[in-house]
């Protein structure tokens, strides 16, 4: 399910100052309120990104716009309930 709300960090002048970005994607990633995604728009597609922040538990979608620039959401996807972890500190075997 997608967030409510998705906070939007543009990355283009960030690049052209010569900046890498990814510490202020990660610092804005870190402090996202329950509920809220993060949109980072790009000039390209920031694939290491997407496959870092997917090993973190976030889900993402890709958007190419006309002007040739990335958009890219960033949410955080909820654990996927398995009977493993159902029934993690229930004191019953999972297995039972």
């Amino acid at each position: 399910m997608l967030p409510a709300k998705f906070h939007k960090l543009d990355v283009r002048p960030l690049l052209v100052q010569g900046t890498d970005p990814f510490s202020a994607i990660k610092e804005r990633i870190d402090r996202l309120p329950a509920g809220s995604g993060l949109t980072v728009i790009a000039p390209f597609l920031p694939a290491p990104l997407i496959e870092l922040l997917r090993g973190e538990g976030f889900a993402s979608n890709v958007e190419r716009r006309g002007d040739g620039s990335w958009v890219v959401n960033f949410w955080r996807q909820p654990p996927v309930a398995t009977p493993a972890n159902r029934c993690a500190g229930s004191g019953r075997d999972p297995h039972d």
